[in-house]
């Protein structure tokens, strides 16, 4: 007789610990927007001022197939059969992107930036574009980024997973980093054997705080960062909603200031044209000098890098982004006018309640104030109570209006009195009615 011992096989699952994982994924930064998708899907009635998505009152499912098409007619006009387009359509392509052109006669059209389509990048996001870049530019543990405070923890969030060091600079009265502060903070890494390597800065409508650069001042950062040896990162996802060229109030971006190419230019199409495109782009035409002489552009070298990250950008998406300008003539101030009249129109009326529900008088007595931006999605309210998660959870909750927390745009800590209002998602209707509902929490929260 035979015995057949059969042996069981004990399947235990991989348990990873937290600790052993990259540092960045323990960062409550990481944690920030998480939390708050979170609140508001436990609280779907809430209104909500805390997204800064466009309004989709101006997109049309129809116009997607009509961008393509004109973008397939323009390749047909440049000579291209229908095998060539195909393959611009439905293969990788190449990694620097396929709608350069167009995007650079835009900026030449909208901003006055003479870019050539050589020095781009197209990239998934301007998230994307400040990874390459940021990963391009601090080549050692000892690089430090430069950062305005308060800033878009987008950026915060990219060079936390790059173990890459920041160090904040304070905004000045009128908006953007302080001048001055940007040389003191150089001088100070510098004093402690590290270089400072760039500022990071959004000159238009900063996210989160809401404010714009004067042009007295955006020269002076510019000098600035020249005489401390530093590179300026400018990102603009909110540039086309500036007014037309020439126009009262209209400011040149950095980069079209920019004479010593000191400059790395980051814009996107999400707030502009299309989010889900996920279609932004990079300037970079620094000249990049190897140890046996050849040159290339810092755009060649960022091209480099994403071709080991997400390859190339999708050609579809470009192709559809590529169509809106072409349709608009490569001109999107001009097409984005009945956006940057709502989103004014809107601003003016969080104002415009925020000064109805707080008299002055309340408003002294309470320690309420916030600040009045000239455009975009953004205003900051100081409260009298410290506005953290659970604030803002129970504000949810109890009045039924959302909001975000302005700490997590504090790098080195602060602004825990301070909320951040987004009026771009909202009907005028809405805001009206969130702003009651939010000057009764704020009443609530002082006692």
């Amino acid at each position: 007789m035979t015995t057949t011992t059969t042996t069981a096989t004990t399947t235990t699952a991989t348990v990873l610990s937290l600790s052993d994982l990259h540092g960045s994924l323990s960062d409550p930064l990481l944690d920030a927007m998480t939390f708050l998708n979170e609140v508001t899907e436990r609280y779907p009635d809430a209104l909500s001022f805390a997204p800064g998505r466009p309004h989709e009152g101006f997109f049309e499912p129809e116009d997607v197939h009509a961008h393509l098409d004109a973008y397939l007619t323009h390749l047909a006009e440049r000579g291209l059969g229908g095998s060539a387009v195909r393959t611009a359509l439905f293969q990788y392509g190449p990694t620097k992107g396929i709608v350069a052109d167009l995007v650079a006669r835009t900026l030449a059209n909208d901003e006055g930036l003479d870019a050539a389509p050589e020095a781009l990048v197209l990239t998934v996001g301007a998230q994307e574009g400040m990874l390459l870049v940021l990963r391009a530019l601090c080549a050692t543990p000892e690089d430090v980024l430069l950062v305005s405070s308060p800033c878009y923890v987008g950026v915060t969030g990219a060079a936390r997973l790059l173990d890459l060091a920041t160090v904040p600079v304070p905004e000045g009265p009128d908006g953007g980093p302080d001048p001055r502060a940007v040389r003191a903070a150089a001088r100070a890494v510098r004093a402690t054997g590290r270089r400072p390597r760039a500022l990071y800065v959004v000159p238009d409508f900063a996210n989160p705080s809401g404010t714009s650069m004067p042009v007295a001042a955006r020269a002076e950062l510019l000098d600035a960062a020249a005489a401390e040896g530093l590179l300026v990162i400018e990102d603009n996802p909110y540039g086309f909603f500036t007014r037309e060229p020439g126009e009262p109030g209209d400011r040149p971006t950095l980069k079209a200031l920019d004479r010593r190419r000191q400059v790395v230019y980051l814009g996107s199409f999400a707030k502009t044209c299309f989010p889900g495109a996920r279609l932004g782009y990079v300037v970079a035409d620094q000249e990049v000098v190897a140890p046996d002489g050849r040159t290339t552009l810092l755009a060649d070298e960022l091209a480099k890098l994403k071709s080991m990250t997400t390859v190339n950008t999708p050609a579809l998406s470009q192709a559809v982004i590529g169509g809106m300008l072409l349709r608009h003539d490569c001109r999107l101030r001009a097409a984005n006018a009945p956006a940057r009249a709502h989103y004014a129109a809107n601003l003016a009326v969080l104002l415009r309640e925020l000064e109805r529900h707080f008299p002055a008088a309340e408003r002294e007595r309470l320690g309420v104030s916030w600040n009045e931006p000239e455009g975009g999605f953004f205003a900051v309210l100081q409260v009298p109570f410290t506005a953290d998660e659970a604030a803002m959870e129970r504000c949810a909750r109890e009045h039924g209006v959302l909001w975000t927390p302005m700490a997590p745009f504090y790098p080195a800590g602060g602004g825990e009195r301070r909320l951040r209002l987004s009026i771009s998602a909202l009907s005028p209707q809405q805001i009206e009615t969130g702003v009651a509902r939010l000057a009764d929490f704020v009443r609530a929260a002082a006692r």
